[in-house]
């Protein structure tokens, strides 16, 4: 976007004006056909204001990020139409709830093995193409899938595309497109012996009626392994040594929803159980200009961030809570 464009983006927020910027029309109308939206005339206003707000709260993030003011840029998505309160409906999906811990393994940190400064389990074939939830709070169907596909690949050497709609369907103990965990969802595969692969099961972005078809299972698990909670250390050594790993973050923040580059870094970020809201892929981790990160897959397609995947900041307090709730499944 270009500059002029910025100020006067800021110049008419400045001015708490709620008529649209002109300047943003052809912005608007390139946002609109980029990801085919189409709005009847009452909706369009509504999501042109909360597009143009997002706009203006992404240019002032920018402009600091130029400054050196903040290690990430943000950058509009297919949801830069929604509100906050939506993106927690639609997008945010892991709910602990009644949940209770099952008799998962426990990881043990390692003494005597030296892991890798940096890891990138997409290069070792072990992660599927990024995927989309769509409007559907099953990010905890879809981190629980990408684990054990890392983990399925790493034992038979095949990656499988597993279904989401499966788990959303059948884990009954979760609440489909409202929520649940992986833990849960490890469960219930270790206990049906298995989940369908995504291509027999296909994925709908609404809970429906459980249709699971043994014939049609992709992969198995004997159970989970639950990292210590906290320890960004030992999250780093399942990591290296195991592959992909499921995680829990607090994804509240705008500037979470509209990351495109950079390592995203907000201390305002919650690291307790109570913070969690979204359910994400840990494939990797490193360095980048002495700033440490972990390298996480999300599920809302390949318009966000970089290409559908979020660089965070590693070892700041596990901050966002990335290591409080992490696991893998055993197969």
């Amino acid at each position: 976007m270009h500059v002029v464009v910025i100020f006067s983006v800021l110049a008419v927020a400045a001015s708490n004006s709620v008529s649209f910027t002109p300047e943003l029309d052809e912005h608007w109308g390139h946002f609109k056909n980029t990801f085919k939206k189409s709005y009847s005339s009452d909706e369009e206003y509504k999501r042109r204001l909360v597009w143009e707000d997002r706009v203006v709260s992404i240019a002032h993030h920018n402009l600091r990020a130029d400054l050196g003011l903040h290690s990430f840029r943000r950058g509009l998505n297919k949801y830069s139409d929604l509100t906050h309160e939506e993106y927690m409906e639609m997008l945010n999906g892991f709910r602990v709830g009644n949940h209770q811990k099952k008799n998962a393994t426990r990881w043990l940190r390692l003494t005597s093995v030296d892991v890798p400064e940096q890891m990138d389990w997409r290069e070792e074939g072990l992660v599927t193409p990024v995927k989309d939830q769509q409007s559907c709070g099953s990010c905890w169907a879809f981190s629980t899938t990408g684990s054990l596909e890392g983990q399925h690949k790493k034992k038979t050497g095949k990656l499988v595309s597993l279904s989401e709609q499966n788990l959303i369907d059948c884990v009954t103990v979760n609440n489909g497109c409202h929520g649940g965990t992986m833990d849960d969802a490890f469960e219930f595969i270790k206990k049906e012996n298995g989940v369908d692969t995504e291509e027999s099961y296909p994925y709908e972005a609404v809970q429906d009626s459980c249709s699971f078809n043994p014939k049609n299972v992709g992969a198995t698990c004997t159970g989970q392994v639950d990292v210590p909670t906290g320890d960004e250390e030992a999250l780093k050594q399942a990591v290296a040594t195991v592959g992909p790993v499921s995680v829990a973050i607090d994804a509240h923040h705008e500037s979470f929803h509209d990351y495109k580059t950079g390592i995203f870094d907000e201390p305002s970020c919650g690291n307790e159980l109570s913070d969690l809201t979204h359910a994400v892929l840990v494939v990797g981790y490193g360095a980048e200009e002495g700033a440490d990160y972990w390298l996480v897959k999300n599920s809302w397609g390949e318009s966000f961030g970089q290409r559908g995947y979020i660089k965070m900041s590693r070892n700041k307090n596990n901050q966002c809570g990335i290591a409080t709730m992490a696991s893998y499944p055993l197969v």
